[in-house]
């Protein structure tokens, strides 16, 4: 962004004043008009005095001898902070930047060095001095007045111990209130401001010509260098409000891909996608609050980016891998997970974390190997990208633009002479190439995102018809609600705990000798696939009564065709009753049925298909005229009510006592809180119809 080099428009005061005149120069006119500056901010470009290394310390005062006014620095080297045209701060594009000592004549210099300046200050009046420090400085820096420490950018400790360095952020220092003039009469006063600077491995990485002093600082009225402090201020949070917008634009779209689990549990893409955009909008916070407070240090910043971002890379590739459902090669995300962890070993040696300090040698090993990791990782987002176009066409092509930018950004330094990655800087916001490739992620996810979510109402509609469909068929295969057989009258009741049911129930009267056959079980699970094994067990259950109505035959033919199936097991009783009242009743672990409000002593069994030779146990009785058996589904005792009680096989035998029909026996347990499917059938043996009513 082009900015005025000075706000001087707005920060200077104009005023045409006359001296005092004795009479007879009264009458001569001075042809000089006389202007004085009021409040103002001026750029202090030098000469400045420039020495590396650290000051000695005076041992009468403790102080550092270099920041004394009186200390004799002409044998220092001169370096002036005037701008260069043609030359602008990389990040910003600020034309006021200037290139730091390593372009001076001490290229590679690390540690501690001093810039120094005089100046002549006019008094202004009622108003004390400051200082705003340099918009940018590698990496800390101390500010002296007359010897005296005004403060500091970073977090220094005692001695000559290295600081801890931030990301650059604006600083103004006033003076001590005895630099500031006492009148309009009074002399221009001479001060001596001394920076001392520290520039470690971390200004030596993030700068294209680094150390030192890459902006002038700016002296003047308090007022005009707050003023000035205030728009440094401004530019830092407008330069960093569109990573600020694409961490809440990152966050926005996790909750979106949260939400679509709830919708769609099936696809475990939603989680991935949520997880990474949750580490992206984490690291944006991370880099928008390290760029703009004192809280997160440059050296951890520099760990987090180095810890998120193969991390974030091999989310990315987990995504896309999972996204078009690819399935070869299989030891692919296997290689993903190695080469994270051997990316996040190297980055983390390449940032001099050791408690010692490698060669050169091996610090070029590390860095090339570093890199090396990366370019195989962007390797395999790119083989990624074209399995799925090879099987999915344009759904696949969206993602290219996402991925070149990553794939570019590794040869970008080498294309644009720029280490950084910065493409340009509209309305003095920073766009790098990584910025660019996390916009073009973000939209190219947001439109998969809008076609995965219409595809996924297409299958839902779909599994929608589908249930309707089963439920239509599965109220085709069951009986009449009520029935009169001869001497019997049958009820029955069925209400499935979801669309489509597990329990099934069969009443088959014999052709000839007036016995009939009921059938009646509960298949494990719910829904359509409890739906389609109910329909499966019917079927069964028709064929084999055309065979033989014994109930054991019947529920060995049931087994038969529940073995060797996945999650295909059922509870089952058979009940076949002669036309004169005898009963034979064979059970499969299914609840025995109440005889008259009480329950019939059967044996334990196992449910069917489970093992191949199940033996079901057997009992026989007779129902006389009057008797009353109800066959009922583990839906009526395991009902629930809100407060987690059951209403169990006590409730159960009560209910029977007062409840006459079927419906009476499903609404109560329903009522109470139905967690299962319901079927309740009630058989009551009742005289013979007469012959002229059959």
């Amino acid at each position: 962004m082009q900015r005025p080099l000075l706000l001087l428009g707005s920060l200077l005061s104009l005023a045409a004043t006359g001296h005092a005149q004795n009479p007879a120069a009264a009458k001569t006119p001075d042809p000089i008009t006389h202007v004085t500056f009021g409040q103002s901010a001026v750029p202090l470009y030098g000469p400045w005095k420039f020495m590396v290394g650290d000051s000695p310390m005076d041992s009468a005062t403790g102080k550092p001898l270099w920041a004394e006014s009186g200390f004799d620095d002409s044998h220092w080297e001169n370096v002036d902070l005037t701008p260069r045209p043609g030359m602008a701060d990389p990040w910003n594009a600020d034309p006021r930047y200037v290139p730091g000592w390593t372009s001076l004549g001490h290229p590679g210099y690390m540690g501690w060095a001093w810039y120094r300046i005089t100046v002549s200050i006019p008094p202004i009046l009622g108003e004390r001095l400051a200082v705003d420090g340099p918009y940018w400085a590698d990496d800390a820096y101390q500010v002296y007045a007359d010897g005296k420490l005004l403060g500091g950018f970073g977090k220094f400790g005692s001695g000559a111990d290295p600081p801890k360095v931030f990301f650059n952020q604006p600083a103004m220092f006033a003076l001590p209130s005895e630099a500031a003039g006492k009148g309009a009469g009074e002399q221009p006063a001479q001060h001596t401001l001394a920076f001392r600077v520290w520039m470690g491995l971390v200004g030596m990485q993030h700068s294209l010509e680094p150390g030192g002093l890459h902006y002038a600082p700016f002296i003047g009225g308090f007022q005009a260098i707050a003023a000035q402090n205030q728009l440094d201020w401004n530019e830092l949070f407008f330069a960093n409000c569109f990573e600020v917008l694409l961490g809440l634009v990152f966050i926005l779209l996790a909750i979106v891909a949260a939400c679509l689990i709830l919708f769609d549990r099936s696809d475990p893409v939603y989680a991935w996608v949520a997880g990474v955009l949750l580490l992206e909008a984490g690291w944006h916070a991370t880099d928008s609050l390290a760029s703009v407070t004192p809280w997160i240090s440059h050296r951890t910043s520099d760990v987090i980016e180095t810890v998120t971002g193969p991390i974030q890379l091999a989310g990315w590739m987990m995504v896309w891998w999972v996204w078009f459902r690819l399935r070869r090669p299989a030891w692919l995300p296997k290689a993903i997970f190695l080469l994270t962890l051997a990316s996040l070993l190297f980055g983390l040696l390449d940032l001099d974390l050791l408690p010692w300090t490698p060669s050169h040698a091996v610090g070029v090993a590390i860095d090339a190997a570093s890199t090396c990791f990366w370019a195989l990782s962007v390797g395999l987002l790119i083989f990624i990208l074209v399995r799925a176009i090879q099987e999915h066409g344009w759904s696949g092509l969206l993602v290219i633009p996402a991925i070149l930018p990553i794939a570019m950004s590794g040869v970008w330094p080498y294309l644009s002479g720029n280490s950084f990655g910065i493409l340009w800087h509209p309305f003095g916001i920073t766009v790098a190439i990584n910025l660019l490739s996390d916009v073009l992620m973000t939209v190219a996810l947001a439109l998969l995102m809008l076609q995965r979510l219409l595809a996924s109402l297409q299958r839902q509609r779909i599994m929608a018809l589908d249930v309707k469909q089963a439920q239509e068929v599965q109220q085709v295969i069951l009986p009449e609600a009520r029935l009169r057989l001869s001497e019997l009258s049958i009820e029955s009741e069925y209400r499935p705990a979801l669309e489509v049911g597990g329990d099934f129930f069969q009443i088959i009267p014999h052709e000839t000798d007036g016995s009939v056959l009921i059938v009646a079980g509960d298949v494990s699970g719910k829904g359509l696939q409890a739906g389609m094994l109910v329909a499966l067990l019917v079927g069964a259950i028709r064929t084999a009564a055309r065979f033989s109505d014994d109930p054991v035959v019947v529920l060995g033919e049931l087994n038969r065709r529940l073995m060797g199936r996945s999650n295909a097991q059922a509870t089952c009783l058979a009940l076949r009753i002669d036309a004169d009242g005898r009963a034979t009743l064979a059970n499969a672990g299914h609840v025995a049925p109440y005889l008259n409000g009480e329950e019939l002593p059967m044996e334990g069994a196992l449910p069917l298909g489970i093992f191949e030779s199940a033996v079901s146990s057997i009992m026989h009785f007779q129902l006389h005229c009057g008797d009353k058996l109800v066959l009922m589904s583990d839906g009526i005792a395991e009902a629930t009510d809100s407060n987690g009680h059951l209403f169990g096989f006590d409730r159960v035998h009560a209910l029977l006592r007062t409840a006459t029909t079927a419906a009476e026996v499903a609404t109560a347990a329903q009522r109470f809180g139905q967690n299962d499917d319901i079927s309740v059938i009630t058989l009551t043996r009742v005289a013979a119809y007469p012959s002229s009513a059959i």
